[in-house]
C-alpha cells in the first residue's frame, strides 16, 4: 500500500466505504428480525479509520452507523484487523466513542492474513449450535489488489447462516498477473477450478472490459461452486479510473439469501452515477469523472426500464399479480434492484401496457408501489 494512501480520501474510497456502512446497519435489522445474540462486522484490512484530510474510512463510519442505534450498539460487536494500523485505529476509534460505547467490546488483532493461523481458522470454523449460527457476520475483504484472497477459505466462511461478503479487488492487478508464473500460486488460491478457462476464454475478448467481466463473472463462479449450503447471490459494483476511462476495482458482495441480494441491489442503485446498463454490463457504476458537484450525481440512464420492462412482458403477459409478489419472484434472477422495477413498472402504466389499482383506499401518489396493496394487470 502506498505511504499516501491515508493522506486524503479520494472519491471512490468514500464510495466505497459508504456502500458497506450503509449497508450494513439494514443487514442487521434484516437478521434482528430473528433473536440474535451476536452480530459481528469483520474487517481484516482495517487501516487507520480515518484520513490525514479527516474523513473518516470504513471501520468509523460502521461504528458510527451502530453506535447512533440503540439496538445496535447492545448487539453488534466489531471486529478490526490490521497487521500496520492496528493501534492507530484504536486510537482513532477510542477518540471518537471512547472506550465503552459499544454493550460488546471491539477487538483490535494485527495479524497478517494469509499467514497467520488463527484468521484461517476463524474463517473456517463453524460456529453452529443447535442448528443456529451463534455469531452471523459481514466480512469486509479489502486487501491491497488481491494478495491474501483465498477463495475456499472465504466460501467457508460464506456457508455460516447470515455471513455474507463484500469483497474488494483490484481487477487491474489481476488482469497483469493472470499471464504471468511470479504470480501463479496467487491466482490459483483466487481461481482454484478456472484459472486455466480464464487464460484460455480472454484471448477471444476483444476489450479490457470485456477480460475484466471475465474475471470477476469466473470469481463469482468459483463461489457458487464452492459453498456447499444454498444457493449464492453475487453483485458487483464498478469503480471507473478517476483519470481514464479504464475500470480499476471491484466491491463484489456474496449472499446466501434473497433478501441480502434485494438489500445489495438497492445500495448499489444509490451509488450509480451513470445509470449502468445492467442487461449489457452486468455492474453498477461509479464513475468520479461524470460527478456533478453543483447538481449532485445521479444522473440516471434509461436503458434499464426498457430492457426490464422487455423481460416482466415476456414473463408475465396476460397475468394479474401484486408488485410485491412480482418483484420477489422475479428480481433474484436479475441484477435489478426495487427502484428499478418501481420505476419500470410506473412506466409501463404510462406506456398502457399495464394496469395498475390499489386495493388499501388510499389516494396514493404515484401509480405503483412495491407493496402487497398494488395489483398489475399485463395486457394480454
Amino acid at each position: 500500500m502506498s505511504k499516501d494512501f491515508f493522506k486524503k480520501q479520494t472519491i471512490s474510497s468514500r464510495i466505497k466505504a459508504n456502500i458497506v456502512a450503509e449497508y450494513f446497519p439494514q443487514y442487521c435489522r434484516i437478521l434482528l428480525k430473528r433473536k440474535q445474540h451476536e452480530i459481528r462486522y469483520l474487517d481484516l484490512f482495517s487501516g487507520p479509520g480515518k484520513y490525514e484530510d479527516g474523513n473518516l474510512s470504513t471501520p468509523l463510519l460502521i461504528a458510527q452507523s451502530c453506535a447512533n442505534d440503540p439496538l445496535l450498539k447492545e448487539k453488534v460487536r466489531l471486529l478490526f484487523n490490521d497487521n500496520k494500523y492496528s493501534e492507530q485505529l484504536k486510537a482513532n476509534f477510542e477518540s471518537k466513542f471512547g472506550k465503552n460505547a459499544f454493550a460488546l467490546e471491539p477487538r483490535f488483532g494485527n495479524k497478517t492474513v494469509g499467514e497467520d493461523e488463527e484468521i484461517l481458522k476463524y474463517l473456517t470454523t463453524d460456529f453452529t449450535k443447535n442448528g443456529k449460527n451463534l455469531y452471523p457476520t459481514l466480512l469486509f475483504f479489502d486487501p491491497w489488489g488481491y494478495k491474501g484472497i483465498n477463495t475456499l477459505v472465504l466460501a467457508k466462511f460464506l456457508e455460516g447462516w447470515g455471513n455474507e461478503i463484500f469483497l474488494f479487488v483490484n481487477t487491474k492487478r489481476i488482469h497483469a498477473a493472470i499471464e504471468n508464473d511470479k504470480f501463479e500460486d496467487l491466482m490459483l488460491a483466487l481461481f482454484p477450478t478456472s484459472i486455466d478457462n480464464i487464460r484460455k476464454d480472454r484471448k477471444y475478448k476483444a476489450s479490457v472490459q470485456e477480460r475484466l467481466n471475465l474475471i470477476i463473472e469466473n470469481l463469482a463462479d468459483e463461489f457458487k461452486k464452492a459453498v456447499k449450503r444454498g444457493p449464492v447471490y453475487s453483485s458487483a459494483f464498478k469503480f471507473q479510473e478517476e483519470d481514464s476511462k479504464t475500470t480499476s476495482h471491484f466491491i463484489i458482495h456474496f449472499t446466501k439469501h434473497s433478501k441480502g441480494y434485494e438489500l445489495v441491489k438497492q445500495v448499489y442503485y444509490n451509488y450509480d452515477n451513470i445509470g449502468a446498463s445492467l442487461d449489457k454490463d452486468g455492474s453498477y457504476t461509479f464513475d468520479a469523472k461524470a460527478m456533478d458537484y453543483n447538481n449532485g450525481f445521479w444522473d440516471f440512464g434509461e436503458e434499464n426500464v426498457f430492457d426490464l420492462s422487455t423481460m416482466l412482458i415476456g414473463a408475465y403477459k396476460g397475468r394479474t399479480i401484486t408488485a410485491k409478489k412480482l418483484f420477489e419472484e422475479h428480481h433474484p434472477r436479475t441484477k435489478y434492484c426495487g427502484s428499478h422495477y418501481a420505476k419500470t413498472l410506473r412506466w409501463m402504466v404510462e406506456q398502457g401496457t399495464i394496469k395498475s389499482k390499489y386495493t388499501d383506499d388510499i389516494n396514493h401518489k404515484v401509480s405503483v408501489l412495491i407493496t402487497d396493496e398494488c395489483i398489475i394487470e399485463f395486457n394480454s
